[in-house]
């Protein structure tokens, strides 16, 4: 892997264990020689993990969208700052730009922009890994209900497992190298209506 796209928080949340680990994880991606792709802003854990990677020599690129330059404000110390014109070119580039994905504690935000990659993967337009960093527990009730749409029928255990999750930065990296997509596909075959 030569670049993780990491989704979170614009915020920095109530706990300063993420915005620790927001930054360990940034310094542990520069010395392995990962580059980081992110939402280009200096703010809440965005801000973080980008600080965290530069302070050790690694490699940000940030990808914003112009209507967001003033809000979340942008990181002036980005290797890389790529404006584009909407969420979607973001995520988009994001997506062209790395070979895996990993979300920190975030908001409705972080969810939508992990929940495309994730559902990208599902229908087998990528086969990069998705994980989540787990941080202290964020979400737990997260993987409740991801367990749960199985249980119920909405989702195949193949495709569940498709989601790597660790509290773990070191294991979370080792599940993502290890990681193989499921040769499951998403859709129901005729014969099984």
């Amino acid at each position: 892997m030569k670049r993780i796209s990491v989704f979170c928080g614009s915020s920095s949340g109530n706990d300063n264990l993420y915005i620790e680990q927001a930054r360990l994880l940034g310094r542990t991606l520069a010395k392995q020689n990962i580059e980081l792709v992110y939402g280009g802003a200096r703010v809440g854990l965005m801000g973080a993990v980008a600080d965290g990677a530069l302070c050790e020599g690694g490699k940000v690129i940030g990808v914003l969208p112009n209507f967001l330059l003033s809000k979340e404000i942008a990181h002036e110390g980005l290797t890389e700052l790529i404006l584009v014109d909407s969420m979607h070119e973001r995520k988009t580039r994001m997506n062209e730009l790395s070979d895996g994905v990993i979300a920190m504690p975030g908001g409705f935000g972080t969810l939508e922009e992990f929940f495309e990659m994730l559902t990208w993967a599902q229908l087998g337009l990528h086969k990069k890994p998705t994980a989540i960093l787990n941080i202290n527990g964020f979400y737990d009730g997260l993987t409740r209900l991801i367990q749960e749409m199985v249980d119920k029928g909405f989702l195949k255990e193949a495709n569940r497992n498709m989601l790597l999750i660790s509290s773990d930065i070191d294991d979370l990296l080792h599940q993502m190298r290890n990681y193989v997509a499921p040769a499951v596909g998403k859709w129901i075959t005729r014969e099984s209506v």
